[in-house]
């Protein structure tokens, strides 16, 4: 009985930690910054969305850093 009652806690506890929540995507490079948000989504579904990545534009290349926050 005392196993069943720590998996139901546990199996509780996991379903709060993938629930849907606000996050913030903050984009820097060298001409400046950006934020994105991004409202009930995934943690997983926010990081695929806030990207760190090279852009090219009028032959010069810059990378952009980003960074995920809630």
């Amino acid at each position: 009985m005392k196993k069943i009652t720590i998996l139901s806690i546990a199996l509780v506890a996991l379903s709060f930690a993938s629930c849907k929540k606000d996050w913030t995507c903050t984009c820097t490079d060298a001409t400046g910054g950006e934020v994105k948000k991004f409202s009930k989504i995934t943690k997983s579904q926010a990081l695929s969305n806030c990207q760190s990545k090279s852009v090219t534009e009028s032959g010069t290349t810059s990378n952009e850093t980003c960074t995920l926050s809630k």
